[in-house]
């Protein structure tokens, strides 16, 4: 195949709306709970005690995941301090990383065109962009599955010593498995199997493959650090990574049991604006291949006579293989089929440019009118989102206490008009065939004006009122408390006061009021961080608490004098984490 250099522009514009996208604001929310929350005190823990090998959070073994994505952040944290925005630096980083990749690879092999259409496409919605802005895992489990696939697919195809490529299918699984676990080698293996089941190129993989190296290479990766985890911890280890991977698979945990058809809504919105012409695309493949099934089967093709549609079924494989394992799964969650997302930006993107070389192409036009159905549809959601907050805010009071007196502003009316005036100019360039490619600017260009707004105006307000709050509460808790001391933290259980405290916590729900005078009765400093409105469930022995602070909802009570005080609003500190811990 021909190699394509990708113009430098391109590469510069990617860079620059990519690094963007993924940086701006990146440190000025509170930590999300649960997962961000989470991951960030585990990263920290980590930092603190200079054990690379255990992850524990609040003091406690910590196996739901891996452990890479905490040696991200502990690096993060050496270079930045412990804060929001380095916990979430590396989630940021592997964004612009993906976008770059992808770039790079689609270029390669489709030509700058269809390169950057792809890479804008994967970058220009709103499941990528939040899980690039989040202190999770999966920004780094996609880059590495991403990284493994595509090297697979140039390891196998390309001529010559391109065959080395296929090394990094082997190192994307390792490192995919160490960030996430067995989901980071099941995706890759399952778009492979799939896709070498479908061509019959099984001795074309055997002769480039390198099977029994590279599987030797992946243990030798991703193999010490959970014989370490073994053989440190034994049972306490093992049993519970069990209950984390098979049994969240066979179960659903933590609540999140939604019915087999949650992805199906989930990719529709998630990768909006350009899920409307999946459907197509996927069609345009599945007919690809059904016509080379038809062929006599030739399994020793050199890698010079793959067909440009090859690709295509490749990625087909990748999206309905890892749709369907997740769908499997008893325990679904949004963000869990982030991985194959890269694929529907290649199908899209291919699909996308076809329609703008051959305004005849099968289905485009019923793809421009479903976006622009989508687009309305979300615009009437938009101009309706205060009035369903309002009408649910009552329900919201347990973890936002001010949630009844908030109020969102503007910003969803004005994101809904962006949303409508972006689906009227992709009606009217989408469907005229001299000026379709203007409607890709429309609708890309509302994505990004739509997150901007909401991230710049709406997100303060969240973060000011209901996010920022009791994590400032904990932060001036930390300040004052050693580490015999008690805080506890009655009747809401954000794990991120952890990570604002610098400090392990007692997590008690409010039903628990046997454990909480337990707690009580112990003697030394203590103080307790709870919703204002639990106060009066409180029982006799904390009658002598005092309150320190006040915070939006949010008390903090002590059974002794305060003797230091963070700078700030009220006593506390309006961005805590900017301070680095004690």
């Amino acid at each position: 195949m021909d190699r394509i250099a990708p113009p430098p522009i391109h590469l510069l514009l990617l860079f620059l709306l990519s690094t963007l996208l993924f940086f701006i604001g990146l440190g000025s929310m509170g930590l999300t709970d649960r997962d961000e929350g989470r991951n960030a005190e585990a990263g920290r823990e980590m930092f603190a005690s200079g054990d690379l090998v255990t992850p524990t959070f609040n003091g406690e073994l910590r196996v739901a995941k891996p452990v890479f994505l905490y040696w991200l952040m502990t690096m993060s944290y050496h270079a930045f301090g412990v804060n929001e925005f380095a916990a979430r630096f590396p989630s940021a980083l592997f964004g612009v990383a993906l976008i770059v990749m992808h770039y790079l690879f689609l270029t390669r092999l489709r030509g700058p065109t269809v390169g950057l259409y792809g890479a804008l496409m994967l970058l220009l919605n709103i499941e990528v962009l939040a899980l690039g802005r989040m202190a999770i895992t999966d920004s780094v489990l996609i880059f590495f599955t991403t990284l493994s696939l595509y090297s697979f697919w140039l390891g196998l195809h390309e001529p010559g010593s391109g065959r080395h490529w296929i090394w990094g299918f082997y190192v994307g699984m390792a490192l995919a498995t160490l960030t996430k676990g067995p989901v980071g080698f099941a995706v890759p293996l399952i778009t492979v199997l799939l896709y070498l089941l479908a061509t019959r190129r099984w001795r074309l993989f055997w002769e480039r493959g390198t099977p029994l190296a590279g599987t030797l290479l992946f243990f030798i990766l991703a193999g010490p650090w959970y014989a370490a985890m073994f053989l440190i911890h034994g049972d306490a280890y093992s049993s519970q990574a069990q209950v984390h991977t098979v049994g969240r698979f066979l179960a659903p945990m933590e609540g999140h049991g939604v019915g087999w058809w949650f992805y199906f809504p989930v990719l529709l919105l998630g990768f909006y604006p350009w899920s409307s012409f999946l459907p197509a695309g996927l069609y345009r493949a599945y007919m690809s291949w059904h016509a080379f099934r038809t062929q006599p089967s030739n399994p020793h093709a050199p890698a010079e006579s793959v067909s440009d549609d090859e690709l295509d079924w490749f990625m087909g494989f990748w999206i309905v293989g890892v749709f369907i394992f997740f769908s499997l799964s008893s325990t679904r969650l949004p963000h869990y089929i982030g991985p194959l997302f890269p694929a529907c930006a290649v199908l899209a993107a291919s699909y996308w440019t076809q329609g703008l070389q051959d305004p005849l192409t099968k289905g485009l036009r019923a793809s421009i009118h479903a976006l622009m159905g989508i687009g309305y549809l979300l615009a009437i959601g938009l101009a309706g989102g205060p009035a369903l907050f309002q009408q649910f805010s009552g329900k919201m009071v347990k973890e936002f206490p001010l949630a009844t007196q908030f109020d969102l502003g503007p910003a969803p009316y004005v994101c809904s008009m962006i949303v409508v005036v972006a689906m009227g100019l992709v009606g009217y360039f989408g469907l005229n065939d001299e000026k379709r490619g203007l409607a890709f600017g429309a609708a890309g260009g509302a994505l990004a004006s739509v997150f901007l707004v909401a991230l710049l105006t709406v997100v303060p307000g969240l973060n000011r009122y209901a996010i920022a709050p009791p994590q400032e509460l904990a932060y001036a808790a930390g300040l004052n408390l050693e580490s015999r001391d008690q805080l506890i933290a009655f009747g809401i259980t954000r794990p991120s006061f952890a990570f604002y405290a610098r400090r392990t916590l007692s997590f008690i729900p409010s039903n628990e009021l046997d454990r909480l005078r337990t707690a009580l009765s112990k003697d030394g400093p203590i103080m307790i961080l709870l919703p204002e409105y639990l106060r009066d469930t409180l029982p006799k022995e904390a009658a002598g608490f005092q309150p320190i602070l006040k915070r939006y909802g949010f008390l903090l009570l002590s059974n002794q004098p305060v003797v230091a005080a963070p700078q700030g609003v009220d006593g506390a500190p309006s961005q805590p984490s900017k301070t680095s811990g004690h």
